[in-house]
């Protein structure tokens, strides 16, 4: 089940190893953890199940999204993480199919050294597959950094983000490549973001690589 890539790089994306293990927790429904470098992230999905009547949709089901720091309480930051993976989520799980019912996802940091809400995005989308749900296509978030003299960082680490001008992660569809949420602070150009957008799909290619190894090595051995 577990598997690791090691970091690849071409002109313009370098990624650090990724790590991903399913399964991992037996309550949910679905659960993975996600390693990119030295962050980490463990995800798990519970559902559908009965919603409250104050939260029901006739329509599709409700979904709840959760992140949970390291250390403490949750904080603005993990609201606005939450909002981005959820916009995400609702982007590409069939909601409809499951109307009047309620899913949750409940992420949990583990260790952050950089690019934590693209590791959420992963995470949470292996325990989405994980879960089995229903879902028109696949996401996967890749976060690049803008550093002082304007070179482009993808996957930066806690201490490359710290000297950035620039931050932004993107979620990218695994179908049409598209950009289903992004998330950004700092100061950058228009044509700046439009470079970060076209290597982010780069580096988005070598992520959806990563699912597609993780899950065939994972069933392999299950056969």
């Amino acid at each position: 089940m577990a598997a690791s890539m090691a970091a690849s790089s071409s002109t313009h994306v370098s990624l650090r190893e990724f790590g991903c293990e399913q399964s991992l927790l037996s309550r949910p429904d679905g659960s993975a953890s996600f390693v990119q470098g030295d962050t980490s992230v463990m995800a798990g999905v519970y559902g559908p199940a009965e919603v409250k009547v104050s939260k029901e949709i006739y329509d599709r089901a409700t979904l709840e999204v959760l992140v949970q720091p390291k250390v403490g309480l949750p904080s603005v930051r993990e609201r606005s993480q939450e909002q981005c993976v959820r916009e995400t989520c609702e982007a590409s799980l069939l909601l409809s199919l499951h109307p009047r019912s309620s899913l949750t996802l409940i992420l949990q940091e583990l260790q952050d050294d950089g690019s934590l809400l693209s590791c959420c995005l992963n995470a949470a989308c292996m325990a989405l597959m994980d879960a089995g749900l229903p879902m028109s296509c696949l996401f996967c978030g890749v976060t690049c950094a803008i550093g002082p003299d304007g070179q482009i960082i993808t996957d930066p680490t806690a201490a490359q983000e710290k000297e950035s001008r620039a931050l932004m992660t993107f979620a990218i569809d695994s179908k049409a490549r598209r950009v289903m949420m992004s998330s950004t602070r700092g100061s950058f150009s228009v044509h700046e973001l439009q470079q970060c957008v076209a290597v982010s799909q780069s580096a988005s290619e070598k992520i959806f690589q990563f699912y597609r190894d993780s899950v065939r090595r994972r069933y392999s051995k299950s056969l």
